[in-house]
């Protein structure tokens, strides 16, 4: 190709981006494609780059990602005449426009390895780092979370050797979600604790303070206390709605409901639903959340099991929901076979699955499951199929206050008992002071004659 120069090369970029606004985008790469090959220079440089976004844009338009990934190996050698933040901006644009193709995060993983790799080879830390920190998201997406300690590891002992807190923060950040993810909640408490110490040293960017907000909400959920997961969520949600992400907006509005449903607040879930924020993101996320409270305010299996049948890709697609609402469910279920039973003292098994309208054997199991964990008072006769429920034992005090009373009545002669040989200690002490004085006064009287 012939030597372009600036003016050149700039016309045929912008003849280029017009094929692509024309929608031939076929053309428009292969204009893109020959501009690559002009020869070096300032101008040139600043082509071939936009060339390089513009390609990786139409390719994952085209759904070709195959095609991103031999791009992103064909321009290595281009990377040698660009500043290395050039390079690291390239590399991660085209990691990221990979990422708008669905169902393309393994493809996100391969590329971020072979990456890696090369940055292994040419030296380049700073962008391995950053590289690595992608990919460790990528592995908690794709749920390898072994693969993912042992890069965390790794690149947490690296980063700290530069003191680079921004990064260590994002990192910290990953590994508490995928401590949780193993629910190991103890490391992943530890690991957001490490990531808010960095946040207090820097200055925090409004995405990540959102994000410390919400694992925090997560962790205090995992922890059943929703009071604080609910503030954490708002705060969430505020940061969200005030940058306009409406994606993770509506995510964070969703918790703030789970927590409300889960302390059993269903008039504050209706007063959230109905108010300026969730009617700017009402939407089928907010109305699932919603059918759940109207569920669980007619403390209803059914009406819980239909809402769940209807709205399953919501509430179950979501990992943090679909763990707590069948926390939700059990306990509704547990609630239901208590109202059943609570008028006998022997009924079949069959008749209970009958009036609550669920299989026997997952009505036998459930109160198999009751009874081992003490939240019901009887036996389970399977050869005939029966449940026999005890009748409460009502606790007699008199016992436990007559013991109380004999154990503080003997704290108050130990008192005594303790305080009179205190005394009889400092009555004999005293005698013997005094015989010691008069012992020396008559020595010395008598010395004296």
């Amino acid at each position: 190709m012939e030597k372009l120069s600036s003016e050149a090369g700039f016309a045929a970029l912008s003849a280029a981006v017009s094929l692509s606004d024309a929608g031939k985008k076929e053309q428009a790469i292969a204009a893109f494609a020959d501009l690559l090959n002009a020869p070096e220079g300032d101008a040139s440089v600043k082509v071939r780059e936009e060339c390089i976004y513009n390609m990786g844009r139409l390719y994952t338009e085209l759904g070709r990602t195959a095609d991103v990934r031999e791009l992103l190996v064909k321009i290595r050698p281009f990377f040698a005449s660009i500043p290395k933040a050039r390079t690291a901006k390239i590399v991660k644009t085209l990691i990221d426009l990979v990422g708008e193709v669905p169902n393309s995060t393994a493809l996100q993983a391969d590329l971020c390895r072979e990456s890696i790799e090369w940055c292994r080879r040419e030296k380049r830390s700073f962008l391995r780092q950053r590289i690595e920190a992608r990919l460790c998201g990528l592995l908690l997406v794709l749920r390898d979370y072994k693969e993912a300690i042992k890069v965390i590891t790794a690149l947490v002992r690296d980063v700290k050797k530069i003191d680079d807190k921004l990064l260590l923060l994002e990192i910290h950040l990953i590994e508490s979600r995928v401590h949780h993810a193993l629910q190991n909640l103890p490391k992943a408490k530890g690991a957001l604790t490490a990531a808010r110490s960095n946040a207090n040293a820097i200055y925090c960017p409004p995405n990540l303070q959102v994000q410390i907000d919400m694992q925090a909400g997560v962790l205090c959920a995992e922890e059943k206390d929703y009071k604080t997961a609910f503030s954490y969520f708002y705060e969430a949600f505020e940061g969200n709605n005030t940058a306009d992400r409406p994606d993770e907006a509506v995510k964070c509005l969703k918790y703030m409901l789970l927590s409300k449903i889960m302390t059993n607040s269903t008039s504050d879930v209706y007063s959230i639903v109905n108010s300026k924020s969730g009617v700017k993101y009402a939407g089928i996320e907010v109305r699932a959340m919603k059918a759940v409270a109207d569920a669980l305010k007619q403390r209803s299996i059914h009406a819980y099991q239909r809402v769940a049948k209807q709205y399953a890709e919501q509430l179950e697609g979501d990992d943090i929901v679909h763990s707590h609402l069948n926390q939700l469910y059990e306990n509704l279920l547990e609630q239901n076979l208590i109202r059943i039973i609570e008028p006998f003292s022997r009924v079949e098994i069959a008749h209970v699955a009958k009036l609550i309208r669920l299989p026997v054997a997952l009505v036998e199991g459930k109160l198999s499951a009751m009874i081992l964990d003490k939240k019901l008072d009887g036996i389970l006769d399977q050869g005939a199929g029966n449940l026999i429920v005890y009748d409460k034992e009502e606790a007699d005090e008199t016992f436990d206050a007559a013991l109380q009373t004999i154990k503080e009545l003997g704290n108050v002669i130990d008192k005594l008992d303790k305080k009179a040989n205190s005394r009889v200690i400092t009555s004999s002490s005293k005698t013997k002071a005094t015989a010691s004085a008069v012992k020396a006064t008559a020595e010395a009287a008598k010395s004296s004659k």
